[in-house]
């Protein structure tokens, strides 16, 4: 008699090696003997796989483990000592034998036998396939280096088939291989293997990396590492010199890079901690793992504020400062109309030009290099200074016209 066996590997319902389910399944083309796979049951606490066998009325049916030669149970009695295995039938020509929360020792050939006459069987392979697992105590945990020093990573995951590792950075960025003695750079979105090494690490190389297992069995798996790269504080100010109206509010501002994590704070040139008050107040935008931005705002700008500031920055390993230098900035001086009849003080200056101009301090501050106020110019302003351009006193154009009509009369 031929048989047509169908050979089904790497077939899984579960997370955990307890839970997994192997797949038989076989067609005999004779009428009375068949084997294969009739009944999958999911229950809260197994899932087991019955495989079934048809005999006639009479017949004895044995199973065995065919590359241990370890028979497993002959009629209704299971002879192994195995409690995960059963044999049950359902009428009197039907047997099934059960193997509850298979293993990875399960795997191997099995034999079902029929004692007619002659002897009847067929054989399976039970390919029982694992999940990716990471192994915690093989595999690297957070990790510090110093700022050009390498990082070795490591991961280790156990399952069947084995499984692959690749590496990823938690944000998207790429990872940055350091090959050969020349140390040249390049850039890869990800890194095979269950160590990726970094060397003349860098702080933007700092962040989350990923370290993810898979094997083709669901679900795969991942590790999240940490990497701290540590350097002294840096202290970048975009604005040394930084001028503002009297009377109005200046925001000073430093960019500070530091790991671990700086103190920072703010100081007059005279080192008197400067406190948030109702005369200053300050604050901290993270702008990156390892970067912040401080910004120090002076209310209602006073002779007393003018001069210098100091941003801070400390740490573990160092620390930084940078120097900000305050000073007034006069309020342009507004040109005065034609026309305008407006009285005058004993300086000089109208009273209505010395109104405007103190009602520009209030209403919107001009900014100069370094400032964070921002232009106030209204229209009035404008069509002043493009009257003071384009009007010609009529006096000129009279004088001009008289010298021309001498040089004519005298041609």
């Amino acid at each position: 008699m031929t048989s047509h066996p169908v050979r089904v590997e790497y077939l899984n319902f579960g997370a955990k090696p307890s839970s997994l389910v192997a797949l038989l399944f076989f067609i005999f083309l004779e009428s009375y003997v068949s084997m294969g796979v009739i009944l999958f049951l999911l229950a809260e606490s197994f899932i087991f796989t019955q495989w079934q066998t048809v005999a006639a009325q009479y017949d004895q049916v044995a199973w065995i483990k065919a590359d241990t030669k370890a028979i497993l149970a002959i009629h209704e009695h299971v002879i192994t000592n195995n409690a995960r295995l059963s044999v049950t039938h359902s009428d009197y020509n039907t047997w099934t034998l059960n193997i509850r929360s298979a293993r990875r020792e399960d795997r191997g050939i099995y034999m079902c036998q029929v004692n007619t006459d002659p002897m009847k069987s067929q054989s399976a392979f039970l390919e029982v396939v694992i999940p990716p697992d990471i192994i915690s105590e093989e595999t690297s945990n957070d990790m510090m280096v110093p700022e050009g020093g390498a990082a070795k990573l490591v991961c280790k995951a156990r399952g069947y088939p084995k499984p692959d590792i690749v590496w990823k950075r938690e944000d998207g960025a790429e990872i940055i291989s350091r090959a050969g003695v020349s140390g040249g750079k390049t850039k890869i979105p990800s890194a095979e293997g269950e160590t990726l090494t970094l060397s003349k690490v860098t702080r933007g190389e700092m962040g989350a990396y990923l370290c993810i297992a898979s094997n083709g069995v669901p679900p795969s798996v991942s590790k999240r590492m940490m990497l701290h790269v540590h350097f002294h504080p840096m202290v970048q100010v975009p604005n040394q010199l930084v001028g503002a109206p009297i009377g109005t509010n200046v925001t000073l501002i430093c960019l500070v890079e530091a790991s671990p994590k700086a103190i920072n704070y703010w100081t007059r040139d005279s080192d008197e901690m400067i406190i948030s008050n109702s005369k200053y107040t300050m604050s901290e935008q993270k702008t990156s793992v390892y970067s912040v931005q401080m910004r120090l705002v002076i209310m209602n700008l006073q002779k007393h504020d003018l001069g210098g500031y100091k941003c801070i920055s400390k740490n573990s390993i160092g620390d930084a400062e940078g120097n900000i230098r305050l000073y007034d900035m006069e309020l342009p001086k507004h040109p005065k109309k034609s026309g305008d009849r407006r009285p005058e003080d004993p300086a000089g200056e109208s009273i209505g030009d010395r109104d405007h101009r103190l009602n520009h301090a209030h209403q919107g501050s001009l900014r100069e290099t370094g400032s964070t106020l921002e232009p106030a110019l209204d229209a009035d302003d404008n069509s002043a200074s493009t009257t003071s351009r384009e009007n010609t006193p009529p006096a000129t154009i009279g004088i001009t016209l008289i010298v021309l009509h001498h040089l004519f009369a005298s041609t």
